[in-house]
């Protein structure tokens, strides 16, 4: 009597523990018979898909599958009454919202005290987490292979112009190694906000950086977010103008400064423009020295890639225009383009711009 009486205890015991463990998962656990009626409902399984257990259990189980995929459960009936346990497999699931949760399905048969099979427990665990993850995965993959070969178009362009403009070998590769250099720069700052734009301050100091002589550049504006094309094409600018200036102009000469401003305006027809204006002077005549003894590489009729790059590429690529004004001690560049080929779009928003 006392060993049937401890039996029994023990029994309580593990049924007690079981209940325990079920109730306190934190992935859904339900149970239901053969004509799939839900016969358990832990909390967990409250939680993600919104019915409390007394509106989940008397159930049919297909208030929780969408019409589309109901086929599901008649499958898994006939599997579990074959005594299958279906391996994990990745579904969709309906909650009380009409709202959709992808999950992972693990489905084993419940058998009765003689071993015959009355029903099924599912354990239903949320993956959307991690299927968002996969499909930013998936458009961050496939927005770096369109860069990659926006990339190597742009290598290839810039290898073809610089060699229609160099005689020298070694000036050649200096060319080309500081070029692809800058737009690893702009490539970097894309990067590290996962394709979602860079700040045009940013740009602007990440490329003159190698320049030096910080304390004679000013820049001024509101803060932009700009598109990948804007940081790709307006980076090779700011390389191009820093280059010339750190060999010929402002960073080149005692007392040089380069002021570098822009602002959002509304134009005709309401639309939106972007103006940015780079101004450099000289404060010695080494510029004038360097265009009058021909050393300028922009000078004369033959035009370097640096002029290619503001007068035609960049202003092009942005669907904008653009002057190029040179004179003894100044050079400007101005650009004008509309603003949402700049920008990274605000939906719903109306962004002040002013400064």
């Amino acid at each position: 009597m006392n060993k049937s009486g401890g039996t029994f205890r023990q029994d309580l015991n593990a049924d007690a523990r079981l209940a325990a463990i079920v109730d306190s998962s934190y992935d859904a656990i339900i149970g239901k018979n053969l004509n799939s009626i839900i016969t358990d409902w832990n909390h967990a399984a409250e939680r993600m898909f919104g019915y409390s257990a007394e509106e989940a259990i008397g159930q049919s189980i297909l208030m929780l599958i969408p019409e589309h995929m109901q086929g599901e459960e008649v499958e898994i009936i006939a599997r579990i009454r074959a005594g299958d346990r279906i391996p994990s497999f990745e579904t969709t699931r309906r909650r009380k919202d009409g709202s959709l949760i992808a999950v992972s399905l693990t489905i084993s048969p419940i058998k009765n005290s003689a071993g015959e099979i009355v029903g099924a427990s599912k354990i239903a665990r949320d993956i959307s987490a991690a299927k968002e993850s996969e499909r930013r995965i998936r458009l961050l993959m496939r927005e770096v292979n369109h860069r990659v070969k926006n990339q190597f178009a742009v290598i290839l362009s810039m290898v073809r112009e610089t060699s229609k403009r160099s005689t020298d070998p070694g000036e050649f590769e200096q060319m080309i190694r500081a070029r692809i250099m800058a737009l690893s720069r702009s490539h970097d700052l894309l990067v590290t906000s996962e394709w979602a734009g860079a700040s045009l301050f940013d740009l602007i100091q990440e490329h003159l950086k190698p320049f030096g002589h910080e304390e004679r550049i000013s820049l001024s504006g509101p803060l932009l977010t700009l598109q990948s094309n804007a940081v790709q094409n307006l980076g090779m600018a700011f390389h191009e103008l820093g280059t010339n200036s750190s060999k010929y102009g402002a960073l080149a000469s005692e007392g040089g400064r380069i002021e570098i401003t822009w602002k959002v305006e509304t134009g005709p027809e309401a639309q939106r423009r972007f103006h940015l204006l780079w101004h450099e002077t000289s404060g010695s005549t080494a510029a004038g020295a360097a265009q009058k003894t021909g050393e300028r590489k922009d000078a004369g009729e033959r035009k370097g890639f640096g002029t290619v790059v503001l007068q035609r590429v960049a202003p092009q690529s942005l669907s904008g225009s653009s002057t190029l004004e040179r004179s003894p001690g100044s050079v400007k560049w101005a650009l004008d383009a509309p603003l949402e080929a700049i920008v990274v779009p605000q939906l719903g928003t109306d962004t002040d711009f002013s400064v």
